[in-house]
């Protein structure tokens, strides 16, 4: 990261005029971001719905999404292979028409069979579309000339918002769990479609008598490295909060059933507002002290709960800690994608191996050291996580975007 120590400086890296086609690639990619979002939102309001007609208890359940997990892995390896090499605008338009398909289909599973394909093929559609999904507003970003990049997730965040209350709204209405997502996905494939010849394309590898220049392991460098260690870490603690918050709530402050609830709403909440905002800052301080400087905050709001098990405490410290982990994965995909001899979507498909282990392994990690010991020291290594972070971020070299301090 460079710094600037005049006003002059600044006004000579001033971001250039954005042009109507990179405005329009912008709300093309912001829509993939929200096709995810309501996916998941809608579907996770109706789970109970889904459960009760396939006829699982707890364990059951627990153990058929475990296929989701199978279909992620496969479509990490697949997608870390064609990123280079693959039309980035098919790869993602593929992964949001398989999810707004498979999305009614797996609504209305009444099998164990027909959730478990459905749950598979959900993961492996997700990851399909994440990576370059991801690597398309990195492309956005540099079109635009400073920090964007967590305006996109914000979308992702309003999606899972707007899919949740879409669920709450069709099950008060008696609408079925595969009606209300046949809807939704209708409604939003005609979006897409409109939307698609927006859509930009990254750079691909180069070829030379028909073999790529560069080998997979070739993208592995230690930028990339600390910066997938990062994202592992960053993932990790946000899930370790989405997951475990309204039980903290209520086994380490006794709380009720509806301040456990807003305990999880406030954490949401506040993740959505950073993300509409945190790009200015990003902006105005840097990238690297911007994450840095989020990661502090996410330790110290943790650190609240930890030493006041009180009801509010806890509220407003996983409020705090989803504020300031909001802004910092994508910020760190977006500098893993300008990673200098490697295209956007090689950067940033490391980067998501690393992620995709944080986000898996956060709930069983936290509920295995809580039975070791208890819920509230389980947290202490997710506060020692969020000052990793911290410590990392310090190590990482970042070239400054024009207007960025």
């Amino acid at each position: 990261m460079t710094d600037t120590s005049t006003n002059q400086d600044t006004d000579d890296r001033a971001a250039p005029p954005v042009s109507r086609s990179t405005v329009q690639a912008r709300y093309s990619v912001v829509l993939l971001f929200v096709i995810m979002g309501l996916a998941i939102g809608g579907w996770s309001a109706r789970v109970p719905d889904v459960r009760d007609a396939v006829g699982l208890g707890n364990t059951g359940w627990g153990l058929a999404n475990i296929a989701t997990n199978a279909g992620e892995l496969i479509s990490l390896v697949v997608v870390a292979v064609l990123i280079s090499r693959i039309n980035t605008r098919r790869l993602a338009l593929a992964g949001a028409a398989l999810i707004l398909v498979n999305a009614p289909l797996l609504a209305a599973s009444t099998t164990v069979v027909a959730l478990v394909g459905g749950l598979a093929v959900w993961g492996f559609a997700a990851n399909l579309l994440a990576t370059p999904m991801n690597a398309q507003s990195v492309e956005v970003q540099k079109q635009y000339g400073r920090p964007i990049l967590s305006t996109f997730h914000a979308g992702f965040s309003v999606g899972m918002l707007v899919g949740g209350l879409c669920g709450t709204a069709a099950a008060a209405a008696g609408l079925s769990p595969s009606a209300q997502m046949a809807i939704t996905s209708v409604l939003l494939g005609v979006m897409l479609l409109g939307t698609q010849r927006w859509l930009p394309d990254t750079p691909r590898q180069e070829t030379k008598d028909g073999e790529a220049r560069r080998r997979l392991r070739d993208r592995f460098t230690p930028q990339l490295l600390l910066l997938a260690a990062i994202a592992f870490l960053a993932a990790f603690v946000e899930m370790a909060g989405a997951q475990w918050s309204a039980l903290y709530a209520t086994e380490v402050a006794a709380a009720g059933a509806v301040l456990a609830a807003a305990t999880y709403t406030c954490l949401s909440l506040a993740a959505t507002v950073a993300r509409l905002f945190g790009d200015r800052l990003a902006g105005r301080f840097g990238r690297v002290r911007f994450v840095r400087a989020s990661a502090l905050v996410a330790a110290g709001g943790l650190a609240l709960p930890l030493t006041i098990p009180h009801p509010a405490a806890v509220m407003a410290g996983f409020g705090l800690l989803g504020f300031g982990l909001a802004c910092v994965t994508p910020t760190v995909l977006g500098i893993a994608g300008e990673q200098p001899g490697l295209t956007s979507g090689e950067g940033v498909s490391v980067v998501a191996m690393g992620q995709w282990p944080g986000m898996l392994l956060a709930a069983p990690v936290i509920g295995l050291l809580a039975g070791a010991m208890d819920l509230r020291s389980a947290f202490v290594v997710v506060v020692v996580m969020a000052l990793s972070i911290v410590a990392l971020m310090g190590r990482v070299r970042a070239a400054a975007l024009p207007g960025e301090a």
